[in-house]
């Protein structure tokens, strides 16, 4: 009997640490020595009476796939001005959903799905567990009444701060408009950087650019997202957006730290499900294989045509040959549109699509795991989805790809760096920080936290937002940031936070 179900449990190793309770009689020692009083909260250089944080989903408190209430009271930007009330700053106001489950209705038609949930074995909707925990939350009915000191607006991209309407309800379902900003903007045709600067902050974080690059890398890079140009006009390229965005943010005197973009490629959400987590009996092995034999056959009957013409390279022959073996470990079949298009080369070839097995230098996408190796036609060995039925280019991240994006990414990163040096403003190398958690993990106090899924501490379910934990982690790298520009002592006076007060996943039943 067929079994190829792909488990992503199987890719999420778990831990279950066991407590030591050492007890000792300890008779005629001496207690340790009083801890030296630290000094006192001080904010430098800084004014933090008004604190704005502007960005998108990261700084809204996304988590989970969703914005929800749990999540917005532990974003990053709340954490922070709880610490900066210490030390000079105001109240700090959020656009707070109405409930735990997430997701939006507009005119009671859900428009975003609920949070995700862990169901021991990968991410799960949460209506799997509750049918019943539906969104609340309605554009049309449920905005609450700003201004708002957390403008991070999910699924923003740098251009769209600058864009009248983006918060106007009648362009939501043109794709014009951002449902998440409708609940913020204090007109329809209000954009968000005028609705932050209306408000002159004293202090601002930025933290822009991320979806610029990640939508093309979550749509697998097939050309519905494509990334943002490094140049253009604002509006248009990253380069006069992001400038124009800093000049206006600094035009009152505002001093503000900005955050680098990391390498999107190295989020959980890339990196969890491996290229080849699919397992087979003998039986479907060998009819996999001959249900390929033709296509390989052609591969190489293309190869000995066009062999004098040195437009099909051996190697390439050999990357597009397809099998299979009885057991686990096969890697899925991908469409890689990288690869040589035989039939405008020759009519007679058209036929052959452009298939190849995936390497390990692919990145199949979170998503992808919760259909792999199931059967689109129940009882049909010949219908594997992933292997029978190859993985469109949507769903994997080819190492071309993969190229494109971080090209993209660093030149981001130039401007961002080159456009707050010039100003005075502080820099968070959150791209510098992702490799370190991906490489080697970070500590921060009693907890050391990796960039793996679920066991490592840091990223939420969806694989690309940070849990709580995670976004107080980055809370007190940007204090430390903050110390070092700006004379502030955050992390002296014993004000960081502690991470392991905040949590890494919520409960399903969370109200």
């Amino acid at each position: 009997m067929l079994h190829i179900s792909i488990n992503i449990k199987k890719f999420i190793p778990l831990f279950l640490g066991a407590a030591l309770l050492v007890s000792c009689e300890q008779d005629q020692i001496a207690g340790p020595e009083p801890a030296a009083a630290l000094p006192a909260l001080k904010a430098g250089s800084l004014n933090l009476s008004k604190y704005v944080s502007v960005g998108n989903s990261l700084t809204a408190g996304y988590s989970d796939g969703a914005l929800f209430k749990a999540s917005q009271q532990m974003s990053m930007p709340s954490l922070l001005a709880q610490k900066f009330a210490m030390a000079g700053g105001g109240s700090f106001s959020q656009p707070m959903m109405n409930d735990n489950n997430g997701g939006l209705l507009l005119g009671g038609t859900m428009i975003a799905g609920p949070r995700l949930f862990f169901n021991g074995a990968g991410p799960a909707s949460l209506l799997t567990a509750n049918p019943a925990a539906t969104p609340t939350t309605d554009i049309a009915t449920n905005n609450p009444k700003g201004p708002f000191n957390n403008m991070g607006v999910p699924g923003a991209k740098s251009y769209h701060l600058l864009a009248p309407g983006y918060g106007n309800i009648a362009y939501v379902a043109l794709g014009l408009a951002n449902p998440y900003f409708v609940r913020m903007a204090s007109t329809p045709n209000a954009s968000v950087l005028a609705d932050v600067v209306a408000q002159k902050p004293t202090f601002f974080s930025l933290w822009i650019g991320n979806n610029d690059a990640l939508g093309y890398a979550t749509s697998g890079g097939d050309g519905t997202n494509p990334l943002t140009p490094i140049s253009g006009a604002p509006g248009v390229g990253f380069d006069g957006t992001y400038g124009a965005i800093v000049a206006t943010l600094t035009s009152g005197g505002a001093k503000g730290v900005v955050a680098t973009i990391p390498y999107v490629t190295s989020l959980p959400h890339f990196t969890t499900v491996p290229h080849n987590p699919v397992p087979l009996d003998a039986a479907t092995a060998a009819a996999l294989n001959g249900a390929y034999a033709a296509y390989n056959g052609g591969i190489q009957a293309a190869y000995q045509a066009l062999q004098a013409t040195g437009l099909l390279t051996a190697a390439e022959v050999a990357k597009r040959q397809i099998s299979f073996r009885a057991g686990a470990g096969n890697a899925v079949v991908i469409v890689d549109e990288s690869l040589t298009n035989l039939g405008a080369i020759n009519p007679a070839f058209a036929g052959l699509p452009k298939y190849r097995q995936a390497t390990a230098a692919d990145l199949l996408i979170l998503p992808a795991a919760s259909f792999i190796g199931t059967l689109a036609v129940a009882g049909n060995p010949l219908t594997v989805n992933g292997v029978a039925i190859p993985l469109a280019d949507k769903w994997v991240l080819t190492p071309q790809e993969q190229a494109e994006i971080k090209t993209a990414i660093d030149g981001y990163n130039v401007i961002i760096k080159a456009s707050a040096t010039a100003v005075g403003l502080a820099i968070f190398d959150a791209n510098q920080y992702m490799q370190q958690l991906a490489a080697t993990g970070i500590t921060d106090g009693k907890y050391t936290v990796s960039a793996r899924l679920v066991t490592g501490g840091v990223f939420s379910l969806d694989g690309v937002h940070p849990n709580p934990r995670g976004y107080a982690l980055l809370s007190n790298l940007i204090m430390k940031t903050l110390d070092a520009k700006f004379g502030s002592n955050f992390q002296a006076s014993g004000n960081l936070l502690n991470i392991g007060n905040y949590p890494t996943n919520f409960s399903p039943a969370l109200k």
